[in-house]
């Protein structure tokens, strides 16, 4: 008879948390996607957008607040973890046809429960929203593994220049079709006018003004954080350095890449919403420190215990908490109920204005207290799935 845990990895696709932590994992790269699947968790589940803290909101267009680390961290961890995936097969060309067959799949089933969630509940085809997160970790993830496969870091390293000023030159330079010069506002930039030409207006974030902040132009900037996230990951790779030059130079690129940042904002605005090239920048230089100091806690100085264990339990399980909980939340909003005067609400808004919304005389309190309840379902089910050994993987 299967246990409990080889049932759930046989009809989940679950890994047993020891084989997936072989020796050549890192404990900090773990512990930093916790602390990302933490702070998402915060910043995307208030139960009223429209009383929130300003510290876990987005920047309303221009600027960058710690909620708008979120996304590009995603990538960037994205980035140095394929480094450690692939790196036993980069050195033999023969074994790249059977590793990118196994990286397009993933991509695909990334991009694919993107739309599923985009789908859910009423499986709406003609007006789904086809752009997602998801979709934009899978396309970043295919295209840096194969230039993590096929080229060196000074390939990669000019790639990711090229990216950026040729993204900038577009979206500065370029008319826009049927709106006349260039801009960066939301509806009018030239990655919208292509988002609306591509993918119509039906299938984006915005339907009434046509733009999609995960749209396809953004995607190419993005890419530059996926590759400022594998070079981070070769860096840390180099047996010829020892740990404390590793985290010195990590910390001095990152410090220059804000630096970058700043100086490239006052031309092109750092703004997550377009992914401007100073925001890849400006985000990417915080996550490299934030990447060197946990990487000199936790697997140089060997700095661990309760904290790490914290993190780690969202960090092993990023991707079903991010599913899950998006997937969840979606259904909650999207179906409808009769409250006790025979009125149909919808699921979600009747369980907030019941049971959270009365208890507080501010509203603020009462969208962060549904907030930290909702992040307390998640922590509860991920701490259940880190004692019993469960790593759900795509």
């Amino acid at each position: 008879m299967p246990t409990t845990t080889q049932a759930a990895q046989a009809t989940t696709g679950a890994t047993p948390l020891a084989e997936a932590s072989g020796p050549a994992r890192l404990l900090s790269l773990d512990v930093f996607r916790g602390m990302t699947v933490l702070l998402m968790l915060l910043v995307n589940f208030p139960g009223d957008w429209h009383y929130y803290y300003a510290p876990i909101t987005h920047a309303p267009w221009n600027g960058c607040r710690p909620s708008d680390l979120v996304f590009p961290g995603f990538v960037f961890i994205v980035g140095v973890s394929l480094v450690y995936a692939l790196a036993s097969t980069r050195p033999d060309p023969a074994r790249h046809g059977k590793a990118l067959r196994r990286i397009m799949r993933r991509a695909a089933t990334l991009v694919a429960l993107g739309m599923l969630i985009a789908l859910l509940p009423h499986f709406y085809f003609t007006s789904f929203r086809i752009p997602g997160v998801l979709q934009r970790i899978g396309v970043v993830f295919l295209v840096c593994s194969i230039l993590f496969l096929k080229t060196n870091w000074r390939a990669q390293l000019w790639t990711l220049a090229a990216l950026l000023i040729g993204y900038n030159i577009l979206l500065q330079l370029l008319p826009v079709p049927g709106f006349g010069p260039a801009n960066l506002e939301p509806a009018t930039n030239l990655g919208a006018w292509l988002d609306r030409l591509i993918i119509r207006s039906n299938h984006l974030l915005s339907k009434k003004d046509g733009w999609d902040p995960e749209g396809l132009l953004s995607t190419l900037p993005a890419i530059g954080t996926g590759l400022l996230g594998v070079l981070a990951g070769q860096w840390l790779r180099r047996p010829s350095l020892s740990a404390a030059s590793k985290v010195a130079w990590l910390l001095v690129a990152g410090s220059l890449a804000i630096i970058l940042g700043l100086i490239w904002n006052g031309w092109f605005p750092v703004n997550k919403s377009l992914w401007s090239s100073s925001y890849v920048l400006y985000s990417g230089g915080i996550l490299m420190l934030v990447l060197a100091a946990l990487y000199w806690l936790c697997d140089v100085q060997n700095f661990r215990g309760a904290w790490t264990t914290f993190f780690l339990i969202y960090g092993v399980n990023a991707f079903a908490v991010f599913f899950l909980s998006e997937a969840v939340d979606r259904v909650l909003s999207r179906l409808k109920m009769h409250d006790a005067a025979g009125v149909k609400v919808y699921v979600r808004d009747w369980l907030y204005n019941s049971y959270f919304l009365p208890h507080f005389s501010d509203p603020r309190h009462a969208s962060l207290a549904w907030d930290l309840a909702y992040l307390l379902l998640w922590t509860l089910l991920l701490a259940w799935l880190y004692r019993r050994r469960i790593i759900i993987k795509v």
